[in-house]
C-alpha cells in the first residue's frame, strides 16, 4: 500500500513561483511512475506531467517551459516546480502514483492519490 501526502499549496501573485512536494510512504520514489494532476473548480482531472519509472517525463502544452516534475531518491520525494504561474494554473493539485513502467495519461491510470493541495494564482 502506498500512501502519498503532498504540501507545498497557497496563494500566489500571477508570475510567482511555487514548489510543491508529494512524499510517499511504502515505496520509494525511484520505484514508481508518479505524475501530478489538477482539477479546477467545475471542471475534471487533467494530467499535467508525469515521470515514469524509466525517467520518461510529460508535460502538457500549458505548462512547458514553466513547470519541472522531479524526483528526490535520497528524501524520497516528488516535486512539482511552478514557475511564472498565472490566473490558468488555479486548481487543487494531486499527487498520483502507479506501478506500472510506463505513465498512463489519464487518472484511472494511477491507483495511489494523494489527498490534494490547493493552489491559488491571484492578484
Amino acid at each position: 500500500q502506498v500512501q502519498l501526502v503532498e504540501s507545498g499549496g497557497g496563494l500566489v501573485q500571477p508570475g510567482g513561483s511555487l514548489r510543491l512536494s508529494c512524499a510517499p510512504s511504502g515505496r520509494t520514489v525511484s520505484t514508481l511512475t508518479m505524475a501530478w494532476f489538477r482539477q479546477a473548480a467545475g471542471k475534471e482531472h487533467e494530467l499535467v506531467t508525469s515521470i515514469a519509472y524509466g525517467g520518461r517525463l510529460y508535460y502538457r502544452d500549458s505548462v512547458k517551459g514553466r513547470f519541472t516534475i522531479s524526483r528526490d531518491a535520497d528524501m524520497n520525494l516528488l516535486y512539482l516546480q511552478m514557475n511564472n504561474l498565472n490566473t490558468d494554473d488555479t486548481a487543487v493539485y494531486y499527487c498520483a502514483a502507479a506501478s506500472t513502467t510506463w505513465a498512463p495519461s489519464i487518472k484511472s491510470g494511477y491507483y495511489y492519490w494523494g489527498q490534494g493541495t490547493r493552489v491559488t494564482v491571484s492578484s
